[in-house]
């Protein structure tokens, strides 16, 4: 009988030529738990998704109430469903008053390409702006605004009139004019390596889209359910997109995404043509339940203040002489090392001393710390002992 490892190589599609081939059999909290009763702490989240930690009570109870009630029952939008009208109206109340109008989809790439049609519906413009060494998706209209060449050459020709400006660059703000529709921006850059805004560089871009016309979407696809120590990061920086765009945490652990915007805006969407925007599976219900109870989770245990605790503890304790810098806001860090080298290295042997890391996509002298906001004092003093542990390895063997 062959193992899970060689059903894993042989069966599924591979996207890089060394996977970590760690196996899981369950996860609870802040750890993996490997066949052989190994632990690992789990510093990425499965990139910013579980935020209230894996399998917490409260959202499983929730999933398993919806699933006695119903899962799915119509392409959405035609049948009134319990968890999608209550999340959206959770959502809106967490939201500046002119975001009230969710459209619920699967993934972050596809609230991104909601919000691509949306802002030319509304518009009726074409020309999409966003920031190099951004990301957004996959997707072929999603990976037309990705900020990487790197990633976008092998698949053009992809979609027309899409534009890149600098992040943190109000000099590259020029090109947003009369025919943008949209400028769709990171409020903290995430595959760049937790690239925050200065100089009020959010509240340049807001000018720029009000003196244009232009509609100012922020991807809170990562940042967002208390990541940065906010709810959501439009609350850090006191900007106000014309539509954010949620996922990741936005389903508790099970795939939500959506783009929220006004009324007015949203209900271009409704008529030339009918049903400009439709989706078989975005808002399920289970899915809608389990985000739901992990945002009130989020709330009613505090999440968001340890989130600030727990990042300035680690600001504080973890030092190395690898370690050149630690970037970010909130729990969504990154620990730069002397050379890119060393975090390939760091991230490949990280199972080993009880460490899921990540990588960054543009950014390979540094590796993620975004755990569950969930993590506990304890937990990030352990944390901290076996990421030393794991540099002084590097260190060791990949020199200074």
């Amino acid at each position: 009988m062959l193992t899970n490892r060689q059903l894993f190589l042989n069966n599924l599609g591979q996207t890089s030529p060394s996977p970590l081939l760690v196996e899981v059999v369950k996860a609870e909290g802040v750890f993996m738990y490997g066949p052989s009763g190994e632990n690992y702490l789990d510093l990425i989240s499965g990139v910013s998704v579980s935020n209230t930690g894996h399998r917490h009570p409260r959202v499983i109870n929730a999933i398993r109430d919806q699933l006695d009630a119903y899962m799915h029952l119509m392409v959405y939008g035609e049948i009134i469903q319990s968890p999608q009208v209550r999340y959206a109206a959770l959502l809106s109340s967490y939201l500046p008053p002119s975001l009230s109008s969710t459209y619920f989809v699967n993934s972050g790439s596809e609230a991104v390409e909601g919000a691509i049609k949306l802002s030319r519906r509304y518009t009726g413009r074409s020309k999409i702006v966003s920031f190099r060494n951004a990301y957004h998706g996959s997707t072929c209209g999603a990976l037309s605004i990705q900020g990487s060449e790197d990633y976008k050459s092998a698949f053009r020709p992809l979609i027309p009139d899409t534009w890149q400006a600098g992040f943190n660059n109000p000099d590259s703000l020029d090109i947003i004019d009369s025919k943008t529709a949209s400028v769709i921006i990171e409020p903290v850059q995430g595959e760049g390596g937790i690239i925050t805004p200065a100089n009020d560089f959010l509240g340049l871009v807001r000018k720029k889209c009000n003196e244009t016309g232009a509609l100012l979407v922020f991807d809170e696809i990562q940042t967002g359910f208390g990541r940065t120590g906010y709810m959501f990061a439009t609350d850090r920086f006191g900007v106000v997109p014309d539509i954010i765009l949620l996922a990741k945490a936005l389903g508790g652990g099970l795939p939500l995404g959506a783009f929220i915007s006004s009324p007015e805006i949203m209900m271009s969407l409704m008529s030339n043509p009918v049903l400009g925007h439709i989706t078989t599976f975005g808002g399920h219900p289970v899915c809608c339940a389990a985000g739901m109870e992990s945002m009130k989770v989020i709330v009613d245990e505090g999440l968001i203040e340890n989130c600030r605790l727990r990042s300035e503890q680690f600001r504080n304790d973890l030092k190395h002489e690898l370690i050149t810098e630690i970037r970010g806001e909130g729990l969504m860090l990154a620990v730069r090392l002397g050379n890119p080298s060393q975090v390939r290295y760091a991230v490949q042997k990280a199972p080993e001393f009880g460490l899921i890391l990540d990588y960054f996509l543009f950014c390979d002298d540094s590796f993620r710390i975004a755990p569950p906001l969930t993590i506990s004092k304890e937990e990030v003093d352990m944390a901290c002992i076996r990421i030393k542990a794991l540099l002084d390895n590097t260190l060791k063997n990949t020199g200074a």
